[in-house]
């Protein structure tokens, strides 16, 4: 080891080399004037196809983005090679603001909240009526994300030459929410798409639904033939479909203007995220009488002042039993 004196001169001591460069630090970043806006159509393994003008362009976060990540949906930035060619690669510069967003946590005690659409004008909940059972819960969670998230839901019921929507209607009358109703025949020969399609036409409309319900076949539908994803079926013994859709991915309607985002099929959609006070802007009706209410009131106690309320006439018991039916839905498991 060697050992220095105090005859030691300055240029006796070995200098360690600055590994990390001679530029100074600064805060400042670049400010990419030149970057070229898109829309993120899928994501896959750190990967962002996007679209930019009239083709798809690959691309990655920037690091400056830290971890923000973007979505499908998303309104982005790039710069860097923007051929779209094979082997190419762009940079996501910036993310836009977000309009909307579709949440889910993967379950109620679950803390990560997961955005999986960004941007979507509304959101199709997707149930088949039978082949698999309809599962009124889960409907209920979709519902109360699509509210929480600033998308319009409708309702899309398949399979109805298996068994009847009306039961199932009933549930979500009081919440006045469009709905279509087709047999799986309509699922193939076009018909149903032309009865979904009148919601959709110049809108970004994401898709959600149980597996097996017919959502990506629907899907399939509604876009051209080459942008068709794979469906599978229903098992006979379990009674749930499989996983074919394991990536949202956003496509272009055929013959109309418009989105559609296909997304994984779900057995659980966690809503550890909800804010109740964001529920109750989709019951317009009812959002007056909570002026009264208890700081971070949950709508569904005894100093709530929905009952008092509803109890002078104005508004219908009924959208007050709804709206405490989807909020308690945070609480009950989907399989209850």
């Amino acid at each position: 080891m060697r050992r220095y004196g105090k005859h030691t001169d300055e240029d006796d001591i070995r200098q360690r080399p600055n590994r990390k460069g001679t530029r100074p630090r600064t805060s400042i970043r670049p400010k990419h004037e030149d970057a070229v806006e898109g829309m993120v159509l899928t994501v896959d393994r750190g990967r962002l196809t996007c679209l930019v003008d009239d083709r798809a362009v690959t691309a990655m976060k920037a690091r400056e983005l830290g971890r923000k990540a973007a979505v499908v949906g998303d309104r982005v930035s790039l710069v860097g090679d923007l051929s779209g060619e094979k082997d190419t690669l762009a940079r996501i510069v910036r993310i836009g603001e977000r309009s909307s967003v579709l949440r889910r946590t993967a379950d109620d005690d679950d803390p990560y909240e997961r955005v999986v659409v960004a941007n979507a004008d509304q959101l199709a909940i997707v149930t088949a009526l039978a082949d698999p059972e309809p599962r009124p819960r889960l409907i209920d969670r979709c519902l109360v994300a699509a509210y929480d998230g600033g998308l319009e839901p409708f309702l899309v019921m398949t399979k109805s030459d298996l068994a009847p929507p009306e039961k199932l209607l009933e549930l979500y009358g009081d919440l006045d929410i469009p709905h279509v109703v087709v047999n799986r025949d309509e699922l193939y020969d076009g018909g149903a798409a032309d009865r979904v399609r009148q919601y959709l036409d110049g809108r970004v409309t994401a898709f959600v639904g149980h597996s097996g319900v017919g959502k990506t076949t629907l899907v399939n539908a509604l876009v051209p033939e080459e942008k068709r994803r794979i469906t599978g079926r229903v098992n006979a013994v379990t009674g749930r479909g499989r996983h074919t859709t394991t990536s949202a991915l956003a496509l272009p309607l055929d013959a109309a203007d418009g989105w559609v985002i296909d997304t994984p099929g779900v057995r659980s959609f966690g809503l550890h995220h909800v804010d109740p006070s964001r529920v109750i802007h989709a019951f317009p009706d009812l959002e007056p009488g909570t002026e009264n209410c208890p700081r971070a009131c949950s709508h569904d106690e005894p100093d709530c002042a929905l009952d008092a309320f509803v109890a002078e006439g104005h508004a219908d018991p009924a959208r007050l039993f709804s709206l405490r039916r989807l909020l308690s839905t945070r609480e009950r498991r989907e399989g209850d």
